[in-house]
């Protein structure tokens, strides 16, 4: 991922959060990820660690209409996915997606603390304050609806090294960086915050 791409995503994600009063802790943790993919603005997602402690994690993230976090699913992490600015959609499955499986499979998940049923991979739309608890094991992908959107995440400790596993084998959740302009953020993959 180049550099300068990581620096447009930041200062788009900043822009955003300013216009809605998003405050971030003094020099926050930033993780910035095309996924391996090669193409942030459609496969891509802007990460803020705002706790990483052993019990627990919160994360607040930022991506635009069109960017799509691809199919993956947590091992041990438990993790509610909270809408706070905009729309998302999120397709989620009971297990591994088969595209020779039957799709009318039904299952439940918890939406805004009371179960809702859905199909599996089937959209399920989150309105700003809505939530979604996602078990581990539940795989699950999610993009905006709207032009851009502020996605919080609360979940059980946090492990974004071992804990991801995606279906795409093309998939890293961290990526090599191409240095083409200096840096205006440097992220957590990198060694450092803020």
């Amino acid at each position: 991922m180049q550099r300068s791409v990581i620096n447009s995503a930041y200062r788009a994600a900043l822009a955003c959060f300013q216009r809605h009063s998003w405050h971030l802790p003094p020099a926050p943790n930033w993780d910035i990820t095309d996924f391996g993919l090669g193409d942030f603005w459609q496969h891509g997602l802007v990460l803020v660690n705002l706790a990483t402690e052993p019990e627990y994690c919160e994360k607040l993230m930022y991506a635009r209409e069109g960017q799509v976090t691809p199919c993956h699913v947590h091992v041990r992490k438990k993790e509610d996915i909270i809408c706070r600015v905009g729309e998302i959609e999120l397709c989620v499955w009971p297990h591994r997606p088969d595209p020779d499986a039957p799709t009318d499979q039904i299952f439940s998940v918890s939406v805004n603390g009371h179960p809702q049923s859905l199909e599996a991979g089937g959209p399920l739309v989150l309105a700003a304050g809505s939530r979604v608890t996602l078990p581990p094991g539940l795989w699950h992908e999610f993009q905006p609806l709207t032009e851009e959107c502020i996605i919080g995440e609360v979940s059980t400790s946090n492990d974004d090294w071992l804990d991801n596993r995606f279906i795409d084998p093309r998939v890293k959740r961290f990526m090599t960086i191409e240095e083409d302009e200096p840096a205006q953020v440097r992220l957590v993959s990198e060694g450092v915050g803020g």
